[in-house]
């Protein structure tokens, strides 16, 4: 099904959370959470440590059960409903395998408390091998033999000889070293794709949210501050604590004075171009991203110009970041390497033009 088509008859939701709340005596750790997650989706939960995601999620796996409100899966409540009656199945942080036994044992080990045959057993773990992309040879493997992301593989496919409708990571690729972090990533969609179960993810890391989810939910102080698709909450991030959270921008407060809108701290541009009109308001926030910085011969080369001196730059391979300090400001541009023409200490007019510029709520 296309995007389009999936945006007018979206999936009926799996798991539905009305008002639910989780407080530890005077702390609200998860304040009033309203949430539908769709049937097959790749949902991936976002926010800084402290902000209530793991609470969240254990609610969700049954290890927690809410002080107020109501999680029903498939429209049946299961607030006091147990983990082990749910058709859920929780991918822990330590992957928590046995380390006495074989891969193949590990991966057996839910077939075998539902009583099915040995040999129904192995099949289906040798299928499950191949599906997370290990050699059967590693069946009679002695699992702590294995490399970490071997490992990774060994309690997915474990994860999915439960056959559960839900699947729940809580930070599972946090221990794996970056190029195998980024390899697990890409497996992991494909076999969200492969699978067709609803995924519910845990993570604080942005780049791991962008690559895998269909949707993102950012978390504030026990807030689901916004949902959207990685697009929506990169360009279009409903509050300044979002769009910083999503990356490195530029964020500055802006001022409605004697009919103009000016940057807090800055001298000029004269009269701040916003994308939008903003008549009643007083005070915003103003989000661009470093790619549509630029510099700019002069004054009218963009839409906002300012003046400023260059303070360091770093490569990131293909492109180059500024910073530019203005003032008592810092901005940061990202450009290609064929439109890198300044360096550290070079005075430096940049700009933006209204349209790359988001206002958010200040």
């Amino acid at each position: 099904m296309t995007a389009a088509a999936l945006a007018q008859n979206p999936p009926k939701p799996i798991l539905q959370l009305v008002g639910v709340r989780k407080t530890f005596g005077d702390f609200a750790a998860v304040e009033r959470i309203d949430l539908d997650i769709r049937d097959g989706e790749f949902l991936t939960i976002v926010g800084p440590s402290g902000s209530g995601k793991t609470t969240l999620l254990r609610m969700l796996a049954g290890m927690e059960a809410p002080s107020d409100g109501e999680i029903s899966l498939k429209g049946i409540r299961i607030n006091d409903m147990p983990p082990s009656q749910r058709p859920t199945c929780l991918v822990f942080q330590s992957l928590a395998l046995f380390p006495h036994k074989t891969v193949g044992e590990n991966i057996e080990f839910p077939l075998k408390v539902k009583g099915v045959a040995p040999a129904a057993r192995k099949q289906r773990a040798l299928e499950l091998l191949r599906l997370v992309r290990l050699p059967e040879t590693h069946y009679g493997k002695n699992v702590m033999k294995c490399s970490g992301g071997e490992r990774q593989r060994v309690a997915l496919a474990r994860a999915l000889a439960y056959d559960p409708e839900v699947l729940f990571f809580d930070e599972p690729l946090s221990a794996l070293d970056y190029k195998l972090r980024k390899v697990m990533e890409k497996e992991l969609k494909d076999l969200h794709r492969e699978s067709g179960k609803t995924f519910i993810y845990i993570t604080h890391s942005l780049e791991e949210a962008m690559v895998m989810s269909d949707r993102i939910g950012v978390m504030q102080s026990g807030r689901l501050v916004q949902v959207g698709t990685p697009e929506e909450i990169y360009t279009r991030p409903s509050t300044k604590f979002v769009s910083e959270f999503m990356g490195e921008v530029n964020v500055f407060d802006a001022a409605h004075e004697n009919g103009v809108w000016r940057i807090d701290g800055v001298e000029g541009p004269a009269n701040l171009a916003l994308p939008t009109a903003m008549t009643s308001a007083q005070k915003a926030a103003v989000v661009v991203r470093p790619e549509f910085m630029r510099f700019v011969d002069a004054p009218g080369g963009a839409d906002n110009c300012l003046k400023g001196v260059v303070f360091n730059q770093y490569s990131l391979g293909s492109r180059i970041q500024y910073q530019v300090r203005v003032a008592e400001k810092t901005f940061l541009l990202e450009l290609s390497r064929a439109n890198a023409r300044k360096a550290e200490g070079d005075e430096a007019l940049i700009g933006w033009d209204a349209r790359d510029a988001i206002v958010v709520e200040a």
